[in-house]
C-alpha cells in the first residue's frame, strides 16, 4: 500500500515538471527501489547541505523519499528553495 501511495503521489509531481516517458519510468523504478531501503521515519530536524542536501540514508519522512527518487535528474529540493524565493511576497 505504502508502494501506491508514493506512486501517485510521485505521478502528481510529474504535472510540476516536463519530462519524457523515459524519464518518468526512470523516476518511478528508482521510487520503487527506494522503499525496499531500510529507512526508520525520524521526524528529527537535520541541518543538510545546499543544494543536494539530505538527511542520513536510514532516516527520514514521506517527502525525503520523494526529494530522493527526483536525483535522477531534478534537485527537488533546489527548485522548490528558488521558487519561494522569487514568490515568497505571492
Amino acid at each position: 500500500m505504502n508502494r501506491i501511495i508514493l506512486l501517485l503521489v510521485l505521478i502528481s509531481f510529474n504535472f510540476c515538471f516536463a519530462q519524457t516517458e523515459i524519464q518518468n519510468k526512470t523516476l518511478c523504478h528508482y521510487a520503487v527501489e527506494l522503499t525496499r531501503q531500510n529507512v526508520v521515519y525520524d521526524a528529527s530536524y537535520f541541518a543538510i547541505d545546499y543544494p543536494n542536501g539530505d538527511v542520513p540514508s536510514d532516516k527520514g519522512v514521506c517527502t525525503d523519499v520523494i526529494v530522493r527518487a527526483y536525483r535522477m535528474g531534478i534537485d527537488l529540493q533546489k527548485e522548490v528553495h528558488e521558487d519561494m524565493k522569487m514568490n515568497f511576497g505571492k
